[in-house]
């Protein structure tokens, strides 16, 4: 994998889609992340939004991510939405005057589940601009991001609650881990996330 260094005052374009099955997945998606990653500019927080909950198996993607990603203690990640705190609809708009207030103009990134067509479940789509969180199910809620990760996890367009409650969990597992491995490691290589040191003890 080759890692180029650049430089801009705007991110590149983001669109594309890939397959959680795809062997190459990790690699390329971690590639596309890095490119950029290294031009959202040094002052801004990259900050990590994982919307769902942990009551539906398909709508825990995001948590699930979440999860992944607060597992490493590292300075510069910062991580709202997980299994135990999840971000969803009851305090999403609370979540985001926090991070308002935490990370002032911080670059904002989405990961949510969304619903698709058959041919389309099991995709990982990356994507400038924000996510609209619950619009497979009809809620009207303020859109999320700067940019966006989501995982279409089951068919769209019938009895979306139900079609939720009954995803395969073995898939949504499967696609949380290769995402939080790719925004891991994608951030890692950047240079936007670092080790936490600590005193030695003799």
């Amino acid at each position: 994998m080759k890692f180029s260094l650049g430089f801009s005052n705007k991110p590149e374009p983001l669109s594309a889609k890939f397959n959680y099955a795809d062997p190459n997945v990790s690699e390329t998606l971690t590639q596309l992340l890095y490119d950029h990653f290294i031009q959202v500019p040094a002052y801004k927080n990259i900050v990590f939004v994982c919307i769902g909950t942990d009551r539906s198996t398909g709508d825990s993607l995001g948590p699930l991510v979440g999860m992944h990603l607060a597992k490493h203690h590292y300075t510069g990640l910062h991580v709202f939405g997980t299994l135990n705190d999840p971000v969803h609809a009851m305090n999403l708009n609370e979540t985001m005057q926090n991070i308002e207030h935490l990370f002032p103009d911080a670059y904002i990134v989405a990961v949510d589940a969304c619903l698709g067509q058959m041919t389309s479940v099991g995709q990982i789509t990356v994507a400038d601009g924000p996510v609209k969180p619950g619009a497979g199910v009809q809620k009207e809620l303020s859109p999320v991001g700067d940019m966006h990760l989501t995982g279409i996890v089951n068919v769209g367009g019938f009895m979306e609650y139900f079609v939720l409650q009954n995803t395969r969990l073995s898939l949504v597992m499967n696609m949380s881990e290769i995402i939080a491995r790719t925004l891991f490691r994608s951030l890692l290589l950047s240079h936007r996330i670092h080790a936490l040191s600590y005193p030695r003890i003799d």
